[in-house]
């Protein structure tokens, strides 16, 4: 059950920082990216064929994340100027052609067979007792912080809901927000126990990835916290409003919005490098489109534009997922081949039903909305 409980955060914590970039690209600049995929893409493969070659895993990462906002520069470069449309299409086409890429040039990465016994971070790494206590030191410093941005976010929703008048908001939203806390709560301190203990008694070559990637969410989420707040994080929301506003007032929209399309590239290349290390073997097919609408799934169901909403779908998503996967099959309804198409067919109805509900997403502020425009 630890180890299973490992695996749920490494990847609820990857796909959150996948999500990131693609938030920061559509939810705070209104670029619609169907391809987000590719930077994930370029990222894995960059980081293990590198490091298979001897170069240390954190300088792989980092020309891997540069690699892969080269790759969104190329793009912006040949589409932003165009209408928003040709940059949905233009995405769609590279992370395909990257994957037909991947999956043809044997030379480069082994083609279908896949790149495999690459290097992992602290894989032979064997923590002694000083070393457990610095790693439960740096998990309860994620928890903390976790807990702290959790109180920041409900405590504004909270002053947000009232009227001009100073009337608070109705009782329903606020029962809302308290289940909202609780059960936050309660999954922080899951995670927070789960992690001692596996530190403490089961540790291994996953553990240790599962710290290491916490951190760097931490790290980037926390960055782009900064970022967003910034006044150039609110020239980007003014683009996503409307661009001509910004251009009136002598901002250069085209370089702003290749900006967010580079980072938010960077940070699904450095999402891709935790990928291959999760996997232990990267293949083409893992790199197919559904992971785009995964991360558009987060996005859509944790509030565009909002990065602690981000993390909450992913939580959301990785929730669903497990438990359709694991008690979906004791219903005996329908055979096995058949619950794969089943799953994405109930969360596809799960974002319709949202859409009519709450288009803005459950953290998401209606008056930020960019779906339509």
């Amino acid at each position: 059950m630890v180890g299973y409980l490992v695996f749920l955060t490494i990847s609820t914590a990857l796909f959150a920082l996948f999500a990131l970039g693609l938030n920061l690209q559509w939810g705070f600049t209104g670029l619609i990216n169907f391809g987000h995929v590719a930077f994930m893409t370029v990222g894995a493969y960059t980081t293990v064929l590198l490091s298979s070659q001897g170069v240390p895993l954190v300088i792989a990462v980092i020309i891997g994340a540069a690699i892969a906002s080269l790759l969104g520069l190329a793009i912006g470069m040949s589409t932003l100027r165009l209408r928003e449309d040709y940059l949905a299409i233009i995405t769609i086409g590279v992370s395909e052609l990257l994957r037909l890429i991947a999956l043809n040039e044997e030379w480069l990465t082994k083609g279908a067979f896949g790149v495999q016994r690459y290097p992992l971070p602290l894989a032979g790494f064997e923590p002694n007792l000083i070393g457990k206590i610095i790693m439960i030191g740096l998990l309860t410093f994620i928890a903390i912080f976790t807990v702290w941005q959790l109180w920041r976010g409900m405590r504004n929703r909270w002053r947000e809901g009232k009227s001009i008048k100073g009337k608070s908001i109705q009782p329903r939203k606020r029962i809302g927000l308290i289940i909202w806390s609780v059960i936050a709560l309660a999954l922080i301190l899951t995670v927070y126990v789960n992690g001692v203990i596996a530190i403490s008694n089961y540790y291994n070559y996953k553990v240790g990835l599962m710290l290491i990637v916490l951190l760097v969410l931490t790290a980037i989420y926390w960055g782009l916290e900064l970022l967003v707040h910034s006044p150039w994080g609110r020239v980007l929301k003014s683009i996503r409003e409307d661009e001509e506003i910004p251009r009136a007032l002598g901002k250069n929209v085209f370089w702003y919005k290749l900006q967010a399309l580079m980072l938010g590239g960077a940070i699904a290349g450095i999402a891709g490098a935790f990928y291959a290390w999760q996997l232990t073997s990267v293949y083409p097919a893992n790199f197919e489109p559904l992971v785009t609408f995964n991360a558009w799934t987060i996005v859509v169901l944790g509030g565009a534009g909002n990065n602690a909403g981000t993390l909450l779908g992913a939580v959301i998503f990785w929730a669903y997922d497990v438990l359709t996967r694991e008690y979906l099959p004791y219903l005996g309804i329908l055979n096995p081949t058949q619950l794969g198409p089943l799953r994405i067919m109930v969360i596809g109805l799960i974002l319709m039903l949202l859409m009519v509900w709450r288009p803005q997403g459950i953290l998401g502020k209606k008056e930020e909305l960019t779906l339509g425009r």
